[in-house]
C-alpha cells in the first residue's frame, strides 16, 4: 500500500541544440499489493518509451524514485513552469 503520492514531471529544452524532452515517474501500487515505480520519458509532443519497475515495499521503490530524480536534475531537468505561454522561455 503506497502512503503518499509520489509524482514527477519535468522538461529539458534546448534551442539551439533543437531539443524538447519531458520525463515523468510515479509510485502506484499494483493488483498484488506491490509498489510499482512507473516511468515515461521523451520528447514533448511524442509518445516517448515507458518502463515499469516492481518492488515489494514502497521504500525500495523511494530509492529508486530519488535516485533517478538527482540524475535528471544533474541533467538539466526543470520543473515545467506554470503560468506562462509556450513562446515565453
Amino acid at each position: 500500500m503506497i502512503t503518499q503520492p509520489y509524482q514527477l514531471y519535468v522538461e529539458r529544452k534546448d534551442a539551439t541544440k533543437n531539443m524538447a524532452r519531458y520525463y515523468a515517474m510515479s509510485i502506484e501500487p499494483n493488483l498484488f499489493g506491490e509498489a510499482c515505480l512507473i516511468r515515461r520519458w521523451g520528447r514533448i509532443g511524442a509518445g516517448g518509451q515507458r518502463r515499469v519497475h516492481h518492488f515489494k515495499q514502497e521504500d525500495e521503490a523511494v530509492k529508486l524514485f530519488l535516485q533517478l530524480l538527482r540524475k535528471r536534475r544533474s541533467r538539466g531537468y526543470r520543473p515545467k513552469p506554470h503560468g506562462r505561454p509556450e513562446s515565453v522561455a
